[in-house]
């Protein structure tokens, strides 16, 4: 079983729905690390992690897919590296913001250059995974 910390922000999202566009966050873009959740596996979401606040968002989830991806998010391209499928136009991206828990593209732009100041900058890729579940049933 892996776990996840997430931002206050997505706990909603993640729980119930975006409260603007009702779609709930199924999946989430991180940096490689040495171990992440595996298709098959359960995954449990936290909001605060290793904080006094530390909450469980929603009951064990079961992981779907682990992905391999690279954004670029200054220029507004996304890219999936195991089939190739890349995408850049205004309704692609949107379409991707809304399912990783925002309210657009330039949302999400404004999460990441907030966060990672390299993101403003449109030469640099981010590469990471896409880590995809669904509730366990």
């Amino acid at each position: 079983m892996v776990a996840y910390s997430f931002n206050e922000r997505f706990a909603e999202p993640i729980a119930s729905g975006h409260p603007a566009t009702g779609i709930v966050k199924r999946q989430t873009i991180r940096s490689l690390r040495k171990r992440h959740a595996r298709p098959g596996e359960l995954l449990q979401l936290y909001q605060g992690m290793r904080t006094k606040h530390c909450r469980r968002i929603v009951p064990d989830q079961l992981c779907t897919a682990v992905r391999p991806i690279r954004l670029w998010i200054a220029r507004g391209y996304v890219q999936l590296l195991d089939t190739g499928e890349a995408f850049g136009t205004a309704t692609k991206l949107d379409d991707f913001a809304r399912a990783d828990g925002f309210l657009h593209w330039n949302d999400l732009q404004a999460f990441w250059k907030a966060a990672h100041e390299q993101a403003a900058d449109p030469d640099m890729a981010f590469e990471g995974v896409m880590i995809s579940w669904c509730p366990r049933s």
